[in-house]
């Protein structure tokens, strides 16, 4: 279970496919404070990796950002986000199928979910995808922290398959794209 945010940042709890691909593109975010893997939306008390991975515990893979608002908006934390996964494919994101891989916002206030909608409306608008988006909209649920060797992953296991073929070509996007709103 992850801690109240520090005084005057706010939590986005976010699921755009692996947590792992999430994690290691919103760590570069300028304003973001931190990034933690895990799991939300559950019928089940402290999943397991393993269980989440079963798909019957109808947890999402997430990761919860702590952000500070006076250099990153949520809203603009939200165009990062649909800009580096495919929020139009339901259970899914690449080759990686499942109920836990779902595209979805956990709001964590009634200001989050509406500016969630407004970004929808905006990303629909652009015409940026070919489908309908599917990220679903949830209210606040429990954030349960993945194992600990989820963490960084990314940054620790540059060599692994995953990383190299999956993670690294989204980061490198992601960098080219918000270039300018990147940590120095």
């Amino acid at each position: 279970m992850a801690e109240q945010p520090s005084p005057g940042n706010e939590v986005a709890v976010l699921g755009g496919g692996c947590f792992w691909c999430v994690e290691a593109v919103f760590t570069d975010l300028r304003g973001v404070q931190s990034v933690l893997p895990g799991y939300s939306g559950g019928h089940v008390d402290n999943p397991s990796y393993e269980q989440v991975c079963g798909k019957d515990t109808g947890h999402i893979e997430v990761a919860r950002i702590e952000f500070d608002p006076a250099q990153l908006s949520y809203s603009d934390l939200l165009r990062a986000f649909f800009a580096t996964h495919d929020p139009t494919t339901p259970g899914r994101q690449g080759n990686d199928v499942g109920p836990q891989y779902e595209s979805a916002i956990f709001w964590q206030n009634e200001s989050q979910r509406e500016q969630a909608e407004a970004v929808i409306a905006e990303v629909e608008a652009q015409q940026v995808y070919d489908a309908p988006i599917v990220t679903k909209l949830l209210p606040p649920a429990r954030f349960w922290q993945a194992e600990d060797y989820h963490s960084n992953y990314f940054a620790l296991h540059p060599e692994q398959g995953y990383c190299q073929f999956v993670i690294a070509p989204k980061v490198a996007k992601f960098r080219k794209q918000f270039h300018d709103r990147l940590k120095r």
